[in-house]
């Protein structure tokens, strides 16, 4: 074979390997694993014990959140900061990289944000100590609660159950 056409063959293979890698990064990190809903939500499709990790998740942040609320209510902006640090990006680093791969682009930015804002919330606290501050900005994280409940919901795939 010419050095000529040695050039193009590999010019083939390092242009499909490409190819095969854009395809794997838009469908592990930007898709995710996803379908449509009747109610035109985005429904995320977890096996039962990655739903679990994402529901569980949640739950922490609603019952940080209602500590959150009976914290400002007793004007505490130190038990804000004790409640709000594990919410913040600390948390996320426990999500299993599989999982990841299977969640979409929007998701993982908006979930991220969220994890964010708890951790400037407890600094703000803890600089501040301001409980009102603290209120109106988790009613901004809120707002991103809300929208990606109405964005998304996370099922199991179709099939048979364990």
């Amino acid at each position: 074979m010419s050095a000529t056409k040695n050039t193009v063959v590999y010019r083939v293979i390092i242009g499909l390997l490409l190819l095969t890698i854009v395809g794997l990064v838009l469908k592990f990190v930007v898709l995710g694993r996803t379908g449509t809903e009747v109610d035109g939500r985005v429904t995320i499709l977890l096996d039962p014990s990655e739903r679990v990790v994402v529901l569980n998740e949640m739950r922490q942040f609603l019952v940080g959140i209602q500590q959150m609320l009976e914290a400002a209510e007793r004007k505490d902006a130190a038990a804000i900061v004790k409640i709000t640090r594990p919410l913040g990006m600390a948390a996320a680093h426990a999500v299993p990289p599989g999982l990841a791969a299977k969640l979409p682009l929007e998701f993982k930015t908006l979930g991220h944000s969220v994890h964010n804002d708890f951790d400037r919330i407890a600094m703000d606290a803890e600089a501040m100590n301001d409980v009102q501050l603290s209120l109106r900005q988790l009613g901004q994280t809120m707002n991103k609660c809300v929208a990606c409940h109405a964005t998304y919901q996370i099922a199991l795939p179709p099939g048979p159950r364990q």
